[in-house]
Formats: C-alpha cells, sequence, structure tokens
C-alpha cells in the first residue's frame, strides 16, 4: 500500500477506534463504574479474572496499556516506512523500560514485570537481560553499557529525559514542511510544559537553587536561558515566588494554576498544573486529529488521545481501589459530564 492508500486507511481505522474509546464525552463512563469488576467489563467486555482487587487493578491498567501499545503497533504496520515521529512516540516505553531494568539489575531482581514490550519497534534486545550492554547494543542507547551507581542514577536518568526529548523534537523536523507544523506545535508544547513541571517540582520539593534546577532541564540548544525555545519558559518561572499567586498571572500557562483561596496559604502545586495541562493537551489533541486528517499528525495526536485515556482509566481504577467519591476522581481526572 502506498502511503497515500496507507494514510486514508489509518485515518478511517483510528477514527473508528477512538469512536469506541474513552475519550471525549464517553470518558465519563469509566469513573461511573461502581466497582473494579464493572469497570473491567466496561473496558474489555470480557470475563473478569478471579483475583484479589488489588491484582485486578493492575491487570486492569496493564491489559489496557497493552492494547493501546497492540493498536497503535497495528496502526504504524500499515506503513512501509512508519514516520520517524511515530517511532520515536513509541519509543518513549524503551526510555521507561531501559530505567526498570537497570534499577531491577542493580537490586538482583528477575526482569520487571512492568515492561512494556513494543515488540519489532523496540530499540532494546530485553531478551538479553540482565546484561545491560547487549540489551542496548547496537542502539542510539549502546552508551549505557553498565548499570550506573546510585549516587550516579540520577545524572544517567537526566541523559536519558533529554536524550527522549531531543528525539523526539528531531523527528518532528523530518516531517514534510508542508504539513509539520501542528505536530511540531503540539510536541513542542508538551515538552516545554515538561521542563516547567520539572523547574517546579525541583522548587517545590527539593528547595534546589535556581542555577541547579538550569542544569536539570533539557533545553534545545547548550544553555537553559530565557531564550532557549524547549527550556526558556522554565527558566522565567524561576523568578515567581512560589507562594505569590499575583506573581504568576501573567505566565503562560496560567490557566493551568490551583485557584488561591481568600485566607488560605497558597503554594504552587505542581500536580495539579501538571494534571490541567494533560487535559489541555488532550483537547488539543482531539481537535487537531480531525483538522489534519490523512497527515503524520494523525498517529501523533492518536496517540497523544490514547495516553490521556490510559491515564483515565488508571485514575478510575485507583479511585475505585481506594474508595474515593467518584466525583472527586472526575475533578481529578479533569473529566466533565
Amino acid at each position: 500500500m502506498d502511503k497515500s492508500g496507507a494514510s486514508a486507511y489509518v485515518y478511517a481505522k483510528a477514527s473508528g477506534m477512538l469512536a469506541n474509546s474513552f475519550v471525549g464525552p464517553r470518558a465519563v463512563k469509566l469513573f461511573q463504574a461502581k466497582s473494579l469488576s464493572e469497570l473491567w467489563t466496561l473496558v474489555f467486555d470480557t470475563q473478569v479474572p478471579l483475583v484479589p482487587e488489588v491484582m485486578l487493578a493492575q491487570q486492569l491498567e496493564r491489559k489496557a496499556e497493552e492494547r493501546f501499545i497492540a493498536d497503535f503497533s497495528m496502526l504504524l504496520g500499515c506503513y512501509s516506512k512508519p514516520e520517524p515521529v511515530s517511532l520515536a512516540l513509541l519509543q518513549y516505553y524503551d526510555f521507561c523500560n531501559i530505567k526498570d531494568i537497570a534499577h531491577a539489575i542493580m537490586d538482583k531482581q528477575p526482569v520487571p514485570e512492568n515492561l512494556v514490550d513494543i515488540g519489532k519497534h523496540s530499540m532494546l534486545n530485553l531478551k538479553a537481560y540482565p546484561d545491560i550492554a547487549k540489551i542496548t547494543e547496537g542502539s542510539p542507547l549502546s552508551w549505557y553499557k553498565k548499570v550506573p551507581e546510585r549516587a550516579e542514577q540520577k545524572d544517567v536518568d537526566h541523559r536519558l529525559d533529554a536524550q527522549y526529548m531531543h528525539s523526539l523534537w528531531a523527528a518532528c523536523q523530518k516531517i514534510p514542511a508542508y504539513e509539520r507544523e501542528p505536530v511540531e506545535k503540539l510536541i513542542k508544547e508538551e515538552l516545554v510544559l515538561n521542563n516547567c513541571l520539572w523547574a517546579i517540582r525541583l522548587k517545590n520539593y527539593y528547595g534546589m537553587s535556581d542555577e541547579e534546577i538550569k542544569a536539570q532541564l533539557v533545553p534545545l540548544h547548550d544553555v537553559a536561558d530565557e531564550n532557549d525555545p524547549l527550556a526558556g519558559e522554565a527558566v522565567k518561572l524561576l523568578k515567581f515566588a512560589f507562594d505569590t499567586p499575583s506573581d504568576w498571572e501573567k505566565w503562560k500557562y496560567a490557566d493551568f494554576l490551583n485557584p488561591a483561596e481568600p485566607g488560605v496559604p497558597w503554594f504552587i502545586d505542581p500536580r495539579y498544573v501538571q494534571q490541567k495541562a494533560k487535559v489541555a493537551m488532550n483537547k488539543r489533541a482531539l481537535k487537531l486529529f480531525h483538522q489534519h486528517p490523512f497527515t503524520d499528525c494523525v498517529l501523533v495526536t492518536w496517540f497523544k488521545i490514547k495516553q490521556y485515556e490510559m491515564d483515565c482509566i488508571r485514575t478510575a481504577a485507583e479511585g475505585l481501589r481506594l474508595l474515593v467519591n467518584e466525583q472527586q476522581v472526575k475533578d481529578f481526572a479533569g473529566v466533565v459530564e
């Protein structure tokens, strides 16, 4: 199948999948389930495994993720040569896997059960466990030849994060110029927000200095300064007082801030900001999916939409397991009826 034929098929197939997914108005159904068993039947329409509640929640989340990966891989397989940006998105799981693998080897544990197998699209040879040099051999991660010492882990993980973000950005640049803009904007926004959230966490939770935080950001260029396309917004927010809401009024993402209540001390809440950002990015992806059919934007936005669906499934499952009020769980997920 040539690329134009494959793109038409993929758009039709992906549209049908979204119609049956828990996205947009259908997402609320996830939070109406009264038990994990009911949620399982809703999501999979299959017999519920006879396991304890804690294990059922874990199996539900894992099975949903496996289905998501399988569906995305199927869509990728419609192309004789998948576009680099779609592969880069999927290979996010390789970067997560290598971190989990390193921790397991460090602790002399068997292969972690939570690894996400992306099949033939993986950069890693998972069968070579626990030889990490062979696991990464011949891949862009071949520099990761030994398990780092615990004191080095933070710096090595930062290098992995930077490599993933740069590979995703580089993949965007390979999209034909006439259809690159919507994908590039969406990916850029995600990478900018990742830097902002990381900066807020490092300041809030660890009390790092501005210079220490800048060293932990991922700039597009060599230095994290206010002019950098990816790290600039994160550098700018370091000027704000983290307990003074008025300082943040002109921030680019002020709409994502946790609200201030009269007479109650306010501190920026990175968890709140992250969730609001996820909801906003999901709405944008849903809109772009239909605005740019038969282009690379379809698979990119489909991936992002389904990732948000995965977040909602996890949130619904954890809410049921922990007996959290339905409305509270929906509010946290940003789902409205």
